[in-house]
């Protein structure tokens, strides 16, 4: 693992009707921590998102499917006890998590099935800053 990255498996309660994940909870942030904003993006089979590295936004990538994405991170926080390692693993569908990526880790997602994958993110920050008149935080 990479310090600072945290990996939450994400029940899906199913019945009848399909299933219900809960994705956020305000009592399990920091407060500086919690999202601003969300998003939801869809990636073709074999496309690659990324990769991003934030100076000051920690991401929190909601992996639930369908679709199954190949999530790389590294470290490139030159303070860091982790600094140089990588992490390579699945979410989606079958693995269903949220990741929290913390500034200065690099991070990038491909789909690696076979049909449309989703991605929720949770960021701390706004994209862009307050009306969209910042520089890009990547």
């Amino acid at each position: 693992m990479i310090h600072g990255v945290e990996v939450k498996k994400i029940v899906k309660n199913k019945d009848e009707r399909g299933w219900l994940a809960e994705i956020f909870r305000d009592d399990e942030l920091a407060c500086d921590l919690r999202p601003v904003m969300a998003y939801v993006s869809v990636t073709k089979p074999g496309v690659i998102r990324g990769p991003h590295e934030h100076k000051e936004q920690t991401d929190v990538f909601v992996f639930l499917g369908p679709g199954t994405f190949e999530l790389h991170l590294w470290d490139n926080r030159k303070d860091s006890p982790t600094f140089g390692d990588q992490m390579k693993q699945s979410f989606g569908q079958d693995n269903s998590a949220a990741v929290k990526v913390p500034p200065g880790v690099v991070h990038g997602y491909k789909n690696i099935g076979d049909k449309q994958a989703w991605c929720i993110n949770l960021p701390n920050r706004l994209f862009k800053g307050r009306g969209k008149k910042q520089e890009v935080d990547e």
